[in-house]
């Protein structure tokens, strides 16, 4: 019997992960995320499944990202009983995002209604903080490298990608195919994370192609970070940093504390991490001592160099705070939660200055900023945007195209089929074009909804 994959998401854009691999009248589901972005990606979130959630027999994930996990609750909620099967950094995380990506969709559903700033009366929450808790059992945590079963008949492995804590690309093996989903990977050089595993043997392998159409600079982070704060202490102004909450705000964190010690920005400089989840995130570092490169004095100061906002009032007080100081808050692309509250605040002042740490995908708020925009809209309203923006351009947790190329090249033998995702058409379809060239490869980008062989 044949093995095919439905490429379910993550096909043309970089979100809504959801890669359907069927062999005989059995569905294994890699990644479950949410589509974020553009209003037509986001009402994807909206639409069924080609099949019933209790037609799939188990999930496989390869990180706790949204975009490649949050749609499990929903999943869950409408009738999906099986195991879900991670890492322990990723079960770890899902506990933290999963509950919090729900009662961030309880809240705007909220504020919609109170503001009536949906067409739907009343507006709903795609699924609830509860939903989301009652999911959470559902995951089985494994171990890099030890193979699992996740249903008879059918194998796999799980090996480190860097990119976040717990971030994984899994082997799946059914009826004599070897499948490699990369998951998203990391840059061999991260401030923190350890360089992703080589690349195991494969028939088919699907890659991803955030930045499959550029190289990182040669500038670090700490370069193009210290003159940026600098500047903005300087002239006593706020920064507000919008950090995915698992990752990017550790790495931030890590380094303006580097950057402190090494009299680049002053050490009074004020820094306020708000955000209940990358506080969370941030104390996991201590459980998983062996996936990053940070010794335990670094660990510490992850923790102990920003004052941890967790309460809303806490979150609230900081508007009646003067600069000079740095506010690191999620989400990384502007797109929900507290941030917002912050951007609108400080936005129209010039003397402060937002700070865009990652990729930005098409449709958000932080890609409206990034191409310097010169209002952004925020619950409801236009908020003028007359602070300084600077997008870092060495901040991702995504490896670069050459980066990506060279993790291919690690594996023992070409396979006969790579499936260029987790991309925008351009980025997707520039490495496709160097897959086939430089290494000789069968490649393509597959449509959203598509089906293929392995």
């Amino acid at each position: 019997m044949s093995v095919n994959i439905t490429f379910l998401g993550g096909s043309g854009t970089v979100t809504g992960s959801k890669y359907l691999v069927r062999h005989a009248d059995q569905c294994v589901l890699v990644d479950c995320g949410l589509f974020q972005g553009y209003k037509q990606l986001r009402l994807r979130n909206w639409s069924p499944l080609p099949l019933a959630p209790d037609q799939v027999d188990a999930v496989l994930l390869t990180h706790a990202h949204l975009d490649h996990s949050g749609y499990l609750p929903l999943l869950a909620k409408e009738g999906f009983s099986g195991h879900v099967w991670a890492s322990r950094g990723t079960k770890d995380l899902c506990q933290i995002l999963w509950p919090d990506s729900g009662h961030i969709q309880e809240e705007d559903a909220l504020f919609a209604n109170r503001h009536a700033l949906s067409k739907h009366s009343p507006a709903l929450p795609l699924y609830t903080r509860q939903d989301a808790q009652q999911a959470l059992p559902l995951i089985k945590a494994v171990d890099f490298g030890k193979v699992i079963t996740p249903l008879p008949g059918w194998k796999a492995t799980f090996s480190a990608a860097g990119h976040i804590l717990g971030a994984s690309s899994i082997l799946l093996e059914v009826a004599g195919r070897r499948i490699l989903f990369s998951g998203d990977l990391g840059r061999p050089d991260d401030l923190i994370m350890n360089p992703p595993d080589a690349a195991p043997q494969a028939d088919t392998v699907l890659i991803e192609s955030t930045y499959g159409d550029r190289i990182h600079p040669q500038d670090n982070l700490l370069s193009e970070l210290a003159p940026a704060l600098a500047r903005v202490a300087k002239r006593g102004g706020v920064a507000v940093v919008p950090v995915f909450a698992v990752g990017r705000a550790q790495a931030l964190l890590h380094a303006i504390h580097l950057l402190k010690m090494k009299g680049e920005i002053p050490s009074s400089l004020p820094i306020f991490l708000d955000s209940p989840m990358a506080v969370h995130t941030t104390h996991l570092f201590e459980n998983h001592p062996g996936e990053h490169r940070l010794s335990r004095q670094d660990t510490y100061a992850l923790t102990h160099s920003a004052t941890m906002v967790n309460s809303t009032d806490e979150s609230r007080a900081l508007a009646s705070r003067h600069g000079p100081m740095v506010i690191l808050s999620a989400s990384g692309m502007a797109t929900g939660g507290r941030v917002l509250h912050h951007l609108a605040h400080y936005a129209g002042d010039h003397r402060n200055m937002i700070v865009l740490t990652g990729y930005q995908a098409p449709g958000t708020r932080g890609d409206t900023l990034a191409h310097a925009a010169q209002s952004v809209r925020i619950h409801g309203r236009d908020v003028s945007v007359n602070a300084e923006v600077v997008q870092l351009q060495s901040a991702s947790a995504h490896a670069d195209a050459n980066q990506l190329l060279v993790w291919l090249r690690t594996m023992p033998e070409a396979p006969s089929q790579v499936y260029v995702v987790h991309g925008e058409p351009g980025p997707a379809d520039t490495l496709r074009s160097r897959i086939k060239r430089e290494l000789g490869w069968r490649a393509m980008v597959p449509e959203h909804g598509s089906t293929w062989p392995t």
